[in-house]
């Protein structure tokens, strides 16, 4: 027998939970041909990979990211894909790039996810020559992807195409029935060109960029529940996904997707997904209480909810005020609704401004996510070296001011040159794992694509396949592989996450000794080249993920990629959600 690809000896994973096995691999036309435990013997190849102490599993799923804008003008999607994830879900949180007109595409965007507009919108008037779903399930086919591609569609995005931006973002209107029934139409031919499904927004901290409509909220946030059940009913009947965020504010609304989710006995369950499941330092107590909820409502309620998890702390920097825990509280709106730093400088000297941000500051009740503790939050970079390592908190004693005083005094003096840290949740190491183990979660929630200077979560599934190889793990090591691949495949009912002969060859190798050693918290950055060089947070662990194999061609080797790799078709693909009968 001949081969495209053999791997040979590897302990090989099947991305369904069952006992690994030691065996040669083989692939051949993008597929897997071959599983053997006796091995493959004389059997040739045109790519011969040694995989003798490593671990051999399905590529990760990540079921989390906005790659939206970079997969047009960057396809090889390449910092996901060199840490063993060959398929990405793109459209979150209500905003795809689908519908809306490229203004508006970038307006609901770019201030949501920390990308810079001068950026993103020249890309989309320049390529997006596409208005419905057929015309981007069409894009994504021509474009040469690096990892698979699956997309939701986004409420806000088909709320402004249909509406205009102006009235979707307008608290006091409403669809009208003609709106409405546009609405369920671009929604319905969507799941018909296999698009996975509808995601939402309703935590009103997410906010408009640009000059028009400035600072409104996502316009998702603005419809009401009578709108939101109409296009839950469509997702019903075809058995599609609802992926959607809380309202962080109140978070009582999680309750209603919890209901809308049940079946209650009389109806079709929704399969809904929100995020996130973690572990906040100013909520301590949150994440036992909602997966608590989860799965009483999925156990005796007929609910299929699931919590997107994070498996890593979740550790964030900022570029002086340029972060959305900002947009928590009313005094950090009101400086990031200001674009021009002179204009923000001029606020942050004002005595009321500042006893404002004070009274935010101490305000421990209420929605929030931040734990605004300035004595947990370290400066790693400032043109005054005096203050590099030392917390806000810190500076602010040696200068016998109030914090906040220190903070503002820090940013008008320096800028977004003033760069710090902080520790926002999953803090409790044993708390982290026994979230990454509850039925109600589905491990994810990257935000791969987003934040590019605030945080760096392309290596999650690493976290959790790290934790398999602890004294008394969290879980076995057939468990974490499953999680991170063949459980998400199968609960949106995909055609990825599996190792198994006949399957698409999309497969990881992993040196287990290198990741148990590995530190996966290190700090890297890297140049985005497509986005004027701007420099991003990355994670850098080349030395754990010795191949990546996407749709049987090695694209990755441990030390470099290769160069057709988001150049050329024939790698990724787009990835349609099958029918409830194919499923």
């Amino acid at each position: 027998m001949h081969y495209d690809i053999i791997i040979r000896g590897g302990r090989v994973f099947d991305g369904c939970g069952n006992p690994a096995i030691f065996a040669d691999v083989g692939i051949t036309g993008g597929h897997v041909a071959a599983i053997s435990e006796s091995g493959l013997g004389d059997a040739t190849a045109e790519r011969d990979i040694n995989a003798n102490g490593h671990w051999v599993t399905p590529g990760f799923i990540d079921l989390h990211t906005h790659y939206d804008a970079e997969m047009i003008v960057s396809p090889s999607l390449s910092e996901s894909v060199r840490h063993g994830v060959t398929t990405c879900f793109v459209g979150s949180c209500s905003i795809s790039m689908i519908f809306s007109p490229p203004e508006d595409a970038s307006d609901i965007f770019t201030r949501v996810e920390s990308i810079p507009r001068e950026y993103v919108l020249p890309i989309l008037h320049q390529h997006k020559t596409w208005s419905d779903a057929k015309g981007y399930v069409e894009f994504l086919q021509q474009q040469p992807l690096g990892p698979n591609i699956a997309s939701y569609m986004g409420h806000s995005d088909l709320r402004t195409a249909v509406m205009g931006l102006e009235r979707a973002v307008s608290p006091k209107v409403t669809p009208s029935e003609e709106e409405m029934q546009r609405m369920e139409t671009l929604l319905n031919e969507g799941l018909d060109q296999g698009l996975l499904g509808l995601s939402s927004m309703t935590n009103p901290w997410d906010k408009v960029d640009g000059d028009r409509h400035r600072s409104s909220a996502l316009p998702s946030v603005y419809a009401r529940w009578k709108e939101y059940r109409r296009l839950h009913k469509l997702l019903r009947q075809k058995d599609a996904i609802l992926q959607s965020a809380p309202n962080l504010t109140t978070k009582i609304n999680a309750v209603f997707f919890l209901f809308t989710s049940a079946s209650l006995w009389f109806r079709r369950k929704l399969r809904t997904t929100l995020i996130t499941l973690m572990d906040p330092k100013a909520d301590p107590w949150l994440s036992s209480l909602t997966a608590m909820g989860a799965n009483f409502f999925n156990r005796w309620l007929g609910a299929n909810f699931r919590w997107q998890a994070l498996p890593s702390p979740f550790e964030v920097y900022a570029d002086g005020i340029d972060f959305i825990v900002f947009e928590e509280f009313p005094s950090g709106e009101i400086a990031l609704h200001l674009q021009q730093d002179l204009q923000r400088n001029e606020l942050f000297k004002t005595p009321s401004y500042r006893e404002q941000f004070k009274n935010d500051y101490r305000k421990r009740f209420g929605g929030r996510v931040w734990h605004r503790d300035f004595g947990d939050a370290w400066i790693v970079d400032c043109p005054d070296e005096t203050v590099v390592g030392k917390s806000v908190a810190d500076v602010a004693k040696e200068r016998n001011d109030h914090e906040v005083d220190t903070f503002l005094d820090l940013i008008i003096d320096h800028g977004r040159k003033l760069r710090w840290r902080t520790v926002i949740a999953n803090h409790r190491e044993h708390v982290v794992k026994r979230n990454i183990t509850q039925p109600c979660a589905l491990i994810g929630f990257s935000d791969a694509g987003a934040h590019l200077r605030n945080m760096a979560f392309y290596n999650f599934p690493l976290h959790v396949l790290k934790f398999s190889l602890q004294e008394n793990p969290a879980l076995t090591p057939e468990k974490a592989v499953w999680r991170c691949s063949g459980e998400i495949a199968d609960w949106y009912n995909i055609d990825a996450g599996k190792l198994r002969v006949g399957d698409r060859a999309d497969i990881a190798i992993i040196d287990p000794v290198a990741l148990a050693n590995a530190d996966l918290q290190r700090y890297a950055e890297a140049p985005f080249e497509e986005l004027g060089g701007l420099m991003r947070i990355v994670n850098r662990n080349d030395e754990v993920v010795r191949t990546v194999i996407i749709n049987g061609r090695q694209v990755w080797d441990g030390q470099g990629f290769d160069p057709a790799l988001g150049r050329e078709q024939g790698v990724g693909q787009f990835l349609p959600r099958k029918n409830q009968q194919q499923g």
